[in-house]
């Protein structure tokens, strides 16, 4: 009966590791899932949240507690229940050498899916999905939308009566996510489906009936997310400042002790307090001359005062280091040239010349869906692959004739974690400052800088596989400035990052860009491009629209949408790309 718990969970406990370094994955969680409904499972990196679902599915036992789905017992009846579930975990396993229609011969039979009835279910979920016309392709040869909504796909073919998502969106450009998502609120309503999904997009929360929140195993918050959005009323504010620009306005409201949250957007910052009025806090910051206006609340802004509140919003690192003197950073140079540069595999031309030049100290901003040809022009710009045609020039050297030297002046943090999962973060640490030519002296100071500025001295013998996401991800740009850059390129390195640990990373690029480094940076979060002085959005190869955040949404200013958003205006530019294609 639609209402009625899909799951029931009662007391739930699930520690990992020895005794004297015990991870406490779930505390105590009591909590009932309706059925019929799209639910939101919520909560920072190591919160709990995958060892839940794979609880949920019966793929792991609790130490503690009581787990019910859909009226059986899952750590029991695990056989029963499989029929009727579908899982998606972060990581589902296509097998990328197949085809769109081997994958789905493949997860029939795994499913136990009849014969007689796959042609139909084939067709239903391909055309639901978009992929109809792609039945003969690699699944290799898809972007990573439409491997998502491939993997979705596989995982109903067996008609599940409840479907489990751990991440789906993660890496996932808007369109993608937009077009994933219509899936699940097709599948709700026509099907009557129950799904429980994990998702670190709070926008993609928001649209749910029902929203989990979790903290360090345990459970914070349940409920209708506008209800708990309204937790959160007289608490949020946007600020302006005549004489401070968006990023400086944002450093200084970000270190006042009070500001639980802050994040640019347009001319102004957006900012959540923990309690009262903005007043007394900007007066004590040293910022009594801003204009701050009331603005009602989001779940995002309930979200992070539920765990601000628990301590888990404060704690923010000091600005990175000194800029080094070896290599000056001059404000105003052209520090990236991109002149028709292009790059082919073989007769697919990937990037097809485009032209763009980056400032000293500016962050400057590649924004597209997946395949637009973004990480293959990262790669080209690091000295990682080399270009096809066109120029292409980095801190004054021309990478076609001097990768080598360019990589000396440069950092990168790529899409994918790519540092050594075996090694301990201080090895990796270690690995890096000798590949770099560090000085042993030298090694051992920026090793201990790193270690304070980005909190992880408590990990420093853990081995890198084993970290959380969000620690993960502060390794690997810890690494990438050891040897102090004059340029870092980040490849989409808040994808999956909880909206705290998103947060620290955009204060520590405005810091650091304030100091003079050039930043390049990719990502799908489109509310962090109003982070960035300049942006150009790029599709097939091509640029579409390049200019200032502002500049970028204002073809799109309507009397009804007078503010458009980001992804408004991304979404609106790549669908007619689409339709004059």
């Amino acid at each position: 009966m639609r209402g009625a718990p899909c799951i029931s969970l009662d007391g739930i406990s699930k520690c990992f590791g020895k005794v004297e370094k015990r991870v406490v994955a779930l505390d105590g969680v009591s909590v009932e899932i309706a059925s019929g409904r799209i639910t939101g499972l919520v909560g920072p990196d190591g919160a709990g949240k995958t060892t839940l679902l794979r609880i949920i599915t019966g793929l792991l036992r609790p130490d503690e507690g009581r787990v019910t789905v859909l009226g059986l017992d899952a750590t029991r009846q695990q056989q029963e229940l499989a029929a009727s579930l579908g899982y998606m975990p972060q990581r589902f396993g296509l097998y990328e050498d197949l085809t769109v229609g081997e994958n789905l011969d493949l997860y029939a039979d795994l499913q136990g899916a009849p014969k007689l009835e796959r042609a139909a279910r084939f067709s239903e979920l391909l055309h639901m999905a978009g992929l109809a016309s792609f039945r003969e392709r690699l699944s290799g040869n898809l972007s990573g939308g439409m491997k998502q909504k491939l993997g979705l796909v596989c995982t109903l073919v067996g008609s599940p009566r409840l479907l489990l998502l751990d991440e789906p969106t993660v890496g996932v450009d808007p369109l993608s996510r937009r077009e994933l998502w219509a899936i699940l609120f097709r599948l709700r309503d026509e099907k009557g489906l129950s799904i429980f999904v994990s998702t670190s997009y709070l926008e993609e929360a928001e649209r749910c009936q029902q929203v989990v929140l979790l903290s360090k195993g345990r459970l914070l918050s349940v409920g209708d997310p506008r209800e708990i959005a309204a937790q959160a009323a007289g608490r949020t504010f946007r600020v302006e400042s005549n004489e401070l620009g968006p990023r400086a306005l944002h450093s200084r409201l970000a270190r006042i002790p009070g500001v639980l949250s802050s994040s640019i957007e347009g001319t102004g910052v957006r900012v959540l307090v923990a309690s009262g009025s903005l007043g007394g806090l900007a007066e004590e910051g040293g910022l009594g001359g801003c204009r701050a206006e009331p603005v009602a609340p989001r779940f995002s802004d309930a979200f992070l005062a539920a765990l601000g509140e628990k301590g888990e919003g404060q704690g923010r690192s000091r600005a990175p280091g000194t800029p080094s003197a070896e290599h000056p950073r001059r404000s105003g140079e052209d520090v990236i040239v991109v002149r028709d540069l292009s790059r082919f595999f073989g007769k697919f031309e990937a990037v097809k010349k485009i032209s763009f030049h980056v400032r000293a100290g500016e962050v400057f901003s590649l924004l597209g869906p997946n395949g637009a040809g973004k990480s293959t022009t990262f790669r080209m710009l690091c000295g990682l692959l080399p270009p096809s045609a066109g120029l292409a020039r980095v801190a004054g050297v021309d990478l076609r004739t001097g990768a080598a030297s360019a990589r000396a002046r440069i950092g990168y943090v790529a899409q994918k974690f790519s540092l050594y999962a075996s090694l301990t973060v201080r090895q990796n640490m270690q690995f890096f400052a000798r590949a770099y030519g560090l000085p042993r002296k030298e090694q051992a100071e920026r090793i201990g800088w790193a270690e304070e500025e980005f909190g992880l001295a408590p990990y420093r013998d853990a081995d890198a596989e084993a970290l959380p996401l969000g620690f993960k991800q502060r390794l690997a740009l810890a690494c990438a400035l050891l040897h102090e850059p004059d340029v870092l390129f980040l490849d989409e390195p808040t994808s999956g990052m909880d909206p705290f640990a998103r947060e620290e990373l955009w204060l520590r690029i405005g810091e650091m860009a304030q100091q003079g480094v050039t930043i390049l940076v990719t990502t799908h979060h489109l509310e962090e491009a109003e982070f960035c002085d300049r942006l150009i959005i790029i599709a097939e190869g091509r640029i579409l629209a390049e200019g200032t955040p502002g500049e970028i949404k204002a073809p799109f200013r309507t009397a009804q949408a007078p503010e458009p958003s980001m992804e408004e205006a991304f979404v609106r530019l790549i669908e007619r790309s689409r339709g004059e294609g």
